[in-house]
């Protein structure tokens, strides 16, 4: 699944045109390097946020094409806030 969808399916970012500018400004790192919205999440990947002052470091635990609002969180494991 893309980064972009996956982001916006977790809810770690509320919509996909966000987490696409997101990516595009190099506010989200994948395993420590910057990602592309297009690029393919995987299980056990590890994803960082710089969202402001908020930085979020998440470890994704599963890739579903959709996900009811309580179970998004379930998708992913926060590491740091």
């Amino acid at each position: 699944m893309r980064l972009d969808k996956y982001l916006k399916i977790s809810r770690l970012i509320k919509r996909r045109t966000v987490a696409n500018e997101a990516c595009d400004a190099g506010r989200v790192l994948v395993n420590g390097k910057p990602a592309r919205a297009s690029y393919d999440v995987k299980v056990d990947d590890v994803l960082e946020l710089h969202l402001g002052e908020r930085v979020l470091k998440a470890q994704v635990l599963s890739v579903t094409e959709y996900a009811k609002k309580e179970e998004a969180t379930s998708l992913y494991r926060m590491i740091e806030e």
